[in-house]
């Protein structure tokens, strides 16, 4: 592997939305001659297989919905057109089905009746049990209340869903600072997990995102959608070298059983194109 293959390998990673700084790490372990003079293809593809998944294993986990005293609360926070609200229908919807918790959902996105709406057909899908207040009322009481009434109801799981209008920064923060500042009346401990819903198809934009939101409240986790479509993945491998924040699940389609666990080998295998 010469230096112009190298680099045409650190131009394919930056095209697949790695980035400049992962991409160039990644090729500075190929260039420390780890390969012989004949390489096939593959023998590359499963070396960056290898280097990939070693970005990402640290970051690989799932969401344990236990530990604390129920209702283990969320916090799902995104930038509007994310998937926040589709993001917590499926969990909530695994939750119930699969492991026999018992959900509530809150629409803390009160500013948008699309919204609340939205995750209350997620909720009446998903068997949850489902808290709104009127348009335009305040998110943190909302959440004070819901999480009255996931106590009261004895609910395993609280996921509350909140508002995305980046554009108007200042205001969002002040709000989403709010919420966490008000359930800690209830708890010191809430909420027990912040989610960063990001949308993969936004590519090196979500970087800028992670570092928006946590900067407004402490991000535990994330959850990328749109891995379906038109999104290349590699901005997965920028965000995991970056920040080191867990990756929960991947968003891979519609249907409500389509968000999955995230698990690092799969998905480096999957973006270099030798997946099964």
């Amino acid at each position: 592997m010469d230096q112009a293959i190298l680099d045409s390998l650190e131009d394919l990673l930056i095209t697949a939305d790695l980035g400049p700084k992962t991409a160039a790490k990644i090729v500075t372990e190929f260039g420390e001659g780890r390969f012989g003079k004949d390489v096939s293809e593959d023998e590359v593809r499963e070396a960056l297989v290898e280097s990939i998944a070693k970005i990402l294993e640290p970051v690989a986990g799932p969401l344990e919905f236990s530990g604390n005293i129920p209702p283990f609360t969320v916090l799902v926070c995104g930038v509007n057109g994310a998937g926040k609200t589709t993001t917590i229908g499926k969990i909530a919807h695994d939750l119930h089905e699969h492991k026999g918790k018992k959900v509530m959902l809150a629409a803390g996105d009160t500013f948008r009746a699309a919204a609340v709406e939205q995750l209350e057909i997620w909720a009446q899908r998903s068997g949850a049990s489902f808290v709104k207040k009127d348009t335009g009322a305040d998110a943190a009481a909302l959440a004070y209340e819901a999480y009255e009434k996931a106590q009261s109801e004895n609910a395993d799981v609280l996921l509350i869903d909140t508002a995305g209008r980046l554009h108007n920064k200042s205001n969002l923060m002040a709000e989403l600072q709010k919420i966490v500042r008000v359930l800690k009346k209830h708890d010191e401990s809430l909420p027990h997990a912040v989610l960063l819903v990001l949308d993969a198809t936004t590519g090196q934009n979500a970087h800028e995102q992670v570092r928006i939101f946590r900067e407004m409240v402490s991000v535990t986790g994330l959850v990328v959608t749109k891995l379906d479509g038109s999104a290349r993945g590699g901005v997965v491998v920028s965000l995991a070298d970056s920040f080191g924040i867990p990756i929960h699940l991947i968003g891979v389609g519609e249907q409500i059983g389509d968000l999955r666990p995230f698990r690092a080998a799969d998905f480096a295998r999957s973006l270099t194109g030798m997946a099964g």
